[in-house]
């Protein structure tokens, strides 16, 4: 049998049937892959907007509560400050509330006696009507309750038992603020733009933020909205967890979008926190993206193979060299945001936001035993009220800037907060607290000198560790209450001028 000549012919032709067999296997691939791709970017989406939603809601929820502890906490303290100041009369106590308020930056603080008479900084009147806690004869602890006033308007009120207190003769059994709703919306406010948006719930699914969420509920009433558009267990079910605060999700569809929202609890208040994001508004943008990466996938698959790859190998670097680069500006951009979130804006130290996260993390030490040198020191500066009312507020700043350098330098090793208008904490261990007694002794020296020559003066109390305390706070309340008997002192050794 005669073989088949080889030609160029044949070279030729199987060259070229060759080469459109690849770049058919390539399209054909490239097609199929991109699909893949497609289908599982839309999975990926769906689950990390999911988790992206139960983080910021769960975020927003602990925004809350944190406020609602750190409310309490001034609380506790505005108590311990009238019953030091021995009031006398109603116009004594409103002065007193005024200071208080200036201080301890608590708007609509009051307090209440047995007879459930309510007295504030400008006015006295009966409160039992307004407030649920009230129709208690004596309360057990702090206690949160949501009231309306003046028509719509929605407070939360937050109340705590002062036993003990008695003002111009009579007991005062409780000390309440009231929180407007609306402030606690400015908190947690976020850029919605069509995209994401949250809103405060009762436990009846009635919006008390008065804030959208989303284009289906709006406004409405949580289960008025979303009945029929949610299967009927899933609907009840949500009705439940409201009922007993408890977390969920929820998805529904949409003029053919899906609609994902998640709720949280926020402790304490019966309410419930919904944040929503519209999925299709990611998926559009991904299934934009795959729409142009496949026209010109096909486009550069007309040119050699060699080129394609080539060209997919510079794109690939130019991905990866822009993903980086725009990593390091995030990650710069949260260190930025962090230090300035952090960073008490007159004197450059740390603030009383950066104060409590420092607080959380000693307090998972103290619990876990794993610290043993810590202490506290309270710092108060002396008569910065008579400098601004008398020199004015920019003597005032001053003022706090020159005690802040002093304390800063005087305790080096440790971190220095502001946590209040005239009030600092710093935080000494291990080679700072080492040298605390020395460190306090020279504090004092200086301080008793520049007493006498009418300088910078700064009271301090302190405290260290001791094996019953729980947390943070422990030690704080110890170091305020020195810290108070320290400014009477100095107070005492003040000459007359």
């Amino acid at each position: 049998m005669k073989k088949k000549q080889i030609t160029n012919r044949t070279i030729v032709l199987t060259a070229v049937i060759g080469s459109l067999l690849v770049m058919a296997a390539v399209i054909a691939n490239s097609i199929w892959s991109t699909k893949q791709t497609a289908s599982a970017t839309d999975e990926a989406v769906s689950a990390v907007s999911s988790f992206y939603l139960e983080a910021m809601a769960d975020r927003n929820a602990m925004s809350v509560t944190n406020q609602i502890n750190i409310a309490f906490d001034e609380m506790e303290k505005a108590v311990a400050y009238i019953e030091e100041e021995d009031v006398d009369s109603q116009e004594e106590l409103r002065e007193t509330i005024g200071k208080i308020k200036s201080l301890l930056s608590l708007n609509r603080l009051a307090l209440v006696d047995i007879d459930n008479i309510v007295y504030t900084q400008y006015t006295t009147y009966t409160g039992r009507s307004r407030y649920g806690f009230l129709a208690e004869e004596q309360l057990s602890g702090p206690t949160v309750d949501t009231v309306s006033l003046y028509g719509s308007s929605k407070q939360l009120c937050l109340a705590i038992p002062t036993p003990g207190l008695r003002i111009m003769g009579k007991t005062i059994k409780a000390c309440f603020v009231q929180i407007d709703i609306k402030d606690i919306v400015d908190m947690l406010a976020v850029d919605d733009k069509g995209r994401t948006y949250f809103c405060i719930y009762s436990k009846n699914g009635g919006n008390l933020s008065g804030t959208e969420l989303g284009p289906v509920i709006s406004k409405q009433n949580f289960f008025d909205a979303t009945e029929g558009k949610l299967p009927e267990d899933v609907w009840e079910k949500a009705r439940d967890n409201f009922e007993k605060e408890k977390n969920g999700s929820v998805t529904f569809s949409h003029d053919g979008n899906d609609i994902t929202l998640f709720y949280v609890p926020i402790e304490g208040t019966g309410w419930e926190l919904a944040v929503l994001i519209q999925e299709s508004v990611i998926l559009d943008q991904i299934h934009g993206i795959s729409e142009r990466n496949i026209r010109n996938s096909r486009n550069q698959i007309i040119f050699t193979l060699v080129a394609v790859l080539l060209l997919a190998t510079v794109l690939l670097l130019e991905f990866r060299a822009l993903t980086r680069h725009k990593l390091e500006e995030e990650k710069e951009n949260s260190r930025a945001l962090h230090k300035m979130a952090n960073t008490d804006s007159l004197t450059g130290v740390r603030n009383k936001h950066a104060y409590t996260e420092n607080g959380a993390a000693l307090n998972q030490q103290i619990q876990n035993k794993e610290i043993q040198k810590l202490a506290v020191i309270v710092c108060d500066i002396n008569r910065l009220k008579e400098v601004n009312d008398t020199q004015g507020h920019a003597a005032g700043d001053k003022l706090i800037k020159d005690a802040c350098a002093l304390i800063c330098e005087q305790f080096s090793h440790g971190a220095v907060f502001r946590i209040g208008g005239d009030e600092f904490a710093v935080i000494l261990k291990d080679r700072g607290f080492d040298s605390m007694t020395e460190d306090i002794n020279e504090f004092n020296r200086i301080v008793e000198a520049n007493n006498q020559e009418g300088s910078v003066v700064v009271s301090i109390g302190w405290s260290i560790l001791e094996p019953d305390d729980h947390n943070l706070s422990d030690i704080f309340e110890r170091a305020d209450q020195m810290m108070y008997e320290r400014k009477k002192e100095l107070k005492a050794m003040t000459p007359a001028r």
